[in-house]
């Protein structure tokens, strides 16, 4: 038997096909391809930097669903099921829009899938795949398993080591799927699951990719002091009430901690209020300064911080985003997220938006053809959705110029505190900027029209496409 396992891309430029210049390894795929019995052929096909074979033999197709890719794995799933071929889809485009993605594929695994992965091999090659499979796990990667890294070679991923400590976030922000998708929840590995795997990694710069790395404190000073001995280089994401924490923040910078994406969402109080993003009005400093504190302590420790911002919040105006883009650039963040806020289905504010009829493009943003990336989704309560698109486009297309770059250079605390740190300022912040330009405007799925549902199953419910036997 074979399964081909499929990391869908976003889009297409109108010039072509889109291209990810700053893809970096799908660690997905290559945990749950490391949980497919031993005797199953995998293959992985990266569709943001190659041309998917879809006549190669193969006996089950596994795509892997995020809400900005699902137009395109719905085009890639018809591919294979017009050619005999099953379909499974897993992520969090399953789990939080069920029953749309069950109108595109033979099967759907929402949750976790690692411990329920072999089941669905099994019913594949079997013959009897269900329409749907419920993962859970206690933790990432149980048992002890290292993701398949052989399937990425020769891809051209950026030189970073992909690896999970946790899943999850205790906070309960309205925008965010990832508390929609985890309940609110965080589990982690154990740290010596973590340390093992670590001495397989190809780079001495590893990316954490959990949701939020500090969200248990404890649990992660565990981990750190570990990885002390261990002189590495890590980023990960992290929540700013790491900043209350003086143990925790000096472990950051003396395990090798070089930056985190910090979720600073807006400087308007009145928006972090009702978004509920609880870890941002703190505890510890009375009086809102807008983060000033937070921001020095994170300089302090030498972090180069990746700040992320969602515009269009309901106290938000053109103003508050101009602001904002100050704050940015005088915070001299190393990086800088501009996104316009989204509605994404299963969320706080999905619902409350839909309720007050609110949402555009027939509340199915990702799915119409004449939606484009970095586009307003919904109506802001104080401008119109074009007035936020280009608000935000102004600011990002500022930030990343060569005037802003080299304005927020000049900090010896952070980007040049060393030639390694400065290295990175300027190699990433270049990546980034094109990326930035290049993706901007760009439309999802390959095809224009209209994506049907395909509720028949590609094998009539009589079994897969055998490729040879076993």
């Amino acid at each position: 038997m074979k399964v081909t396992f499929i990391r869908p891309n976003i889009g297409r430029l109108e010039s072509g096909v889109y291209i990810d210049e700053g893809r970096m390894e799908p660690l997905s795929l290559g945990v749950i391809a490391a949980y497919t019995p031993a005797d199953v052929e995998c293959v992985l096909y990266d569709d943001r930097m190659e041309e998917i074979p879809f006549d190669e033999p193969t006996d089950l197709a596994a795509i892997t669903v995020e809400l900005y890719n699902a137009r395109r794995s719905y085009e890639i799933a018809a591919e294979y099921r017009r050619r005999g071929v099953p379909v499974v889809m897993g992520g969090f485009h399953p789990t939080l829009a069920a029953e749309e993605c069950q109108q595109h594929a033979d099967a759907i695994v929402t949750g976790d899938a690692e411990l329920v992965w072999p089941t669905v091999v099994e019913d594949a090659r079997r013959g009897r795949l269900r329409n749907r499979y419920d993962g859970t796990t206690p933790h990432p990667q149980p048992g002890g398993v290292i993701p398949r890294r052989d399937l990425y070679k020769g891809k051209g991923y950026l030189p970073i080591s992909l690896l999970q400590f946790g899943r999850g976030c205790r906070f309960a922000c309205d925008f965010c799927a990832i508390s929609s998708f985890f309940d609110r929840k965080q589990t982690v590995r154990p740290v010596d699951d973590v340390l093992a795997e670590l001495e397989q990694r190809d780079s001495n710069l590893v990316f954490f990719v959990d949701d939020n790395f500090v969200s248990s404190h404890d649990a992660l000073k565990t981990l750190l002091r570990a990885l002390i001995p261990l002189k590495i280089r890590w980023v990960s994401q992290g929540s700013l009430d790491m900043t209350e924490d003086d143990e925790l923040m000096d472990l950051i910078e003396a395990s090798g901690g070089q930056g985190l994406v910090v979720g600073f969402e807006s400087v308007n109080q009145d928006n972090v209020k009702s978004m509920r993003k609880a870890c941002n009005l703190s505890k510890k400093f009375s009086g809102w300064d807008r983060y000033a504190r937070q921001v020095e302590i994170l300089r302090r420790h030498h972090l180069q911080t990746w700040a992320s911002f969602t515009l269009g919040h309901d106290h938000d105006t053109p103003d508050s985003i101009e602001e904002t883009f100050r704050f940015a650039e005088d915070s001299k963040f190393c990086f800088a997220a501009f996104n316009i806020l989204m509605p994404y289905p299963g969320t706080a504010l999905y619902r409350r938006l839909e309720m007050e009829g609110r949402l555009l493009w027939g509340g199915k943003w990702w799915l119409h053809p004449d939606y484009r990336f970095n586009h307003a989704a919904f109506v802001p309560r104080h401008m119109s959705p074009e007035e936020l698109t280009e608000s935000v486009w102004g600011i990002r297309q500022r930030w990343n110029s060569a005037r802003s770059i080299f304005k927020r250079m000049w900090d010896f605390q952070t980007h040049l505190d060393s030639p390694y740190r400065l290295g990175t300022y300027l190699v990433y912040n270049r990546l980034y900027a094109a990326e930035a330009w290049t993706k901007h405007g760009m439309f999802f799925g390959r095809k224009r029209g209209s994506i049907g549902p395909q509720i028949v199953r590609s094998d009539g419910g009589a079994g897969v496409r055998q490729r040879h036997a076993g």
